[in-house]
């Protein structure tokens, strides 16, 4: 690289939980930066989650959720010899994180509820439930890894 790595932004942890995580995922969820817009959309289904799901906490199945849906390997593109190979390979934690929360926000926004509150509620009880579009869209990836092992040796 000719310019130097670039440096790495600390996120401030959400005013109700405290928690980084939630930062991130609303980050994400923002449509332009309307950042109170989303933290109101997130609480609101965390709270919709909690009505759903009783003698749960909100945010435990959020997170259950999000790594229920995380995925764990994925298959990259790589040409050898004129051949285009479909190679697994293992991907480091940040991305894994960043894939789980825009699928889970995707596939939320693909969802037939009202609100979009409602949309992330479901998509996150979905998730818990090892079930929905993003755990699919996972199971998917996993599948198509373990069909292409055989290629694992082009790895780079």
């Amino acid at each position: 690289m000719r310019k130097s790595k670039a440096k790495k932004r600390i996120l401030l942890p959400d005013p109700k939980f405290n928690d980084v995580l939630v930062t991130r995922f609303v980050n994400n969820l923002m449509y332009d930066g309307k950042k109170s817009k989303s933290y109101d959309v997130f609480y609101e289904a965390i709270e919709i989650v909690e009505k759903r799901t009783p003698d749960t906490n909100g945010l435990e199945v959020f997170k259950k959720a999000l790594s229920n849906i995380t995925p764990a390997v994925e298959v990259r593109s790589r040409r050898v010899g004129g051949a285009t190979f479909q190679i697994p390979s293992e991907i480091r934690p940040e991305r894994k994180l960043s894939m789980g929360i825009k699928w889970m926000i995707l596939y939320a926004r693909k969802r037939n509820e009202k609100s979009m509150a409602q949309k992330l509620a479901g998509e996150i009880i979905a998730g818990a439930k090892e079930e929905g579009a993003a755990f699919k869209k996972k199971e998917d990836v996993h599948k198509m890894a373990d069909a292409n092992k055989a290629f694992s040796h082009f790895r780079f």
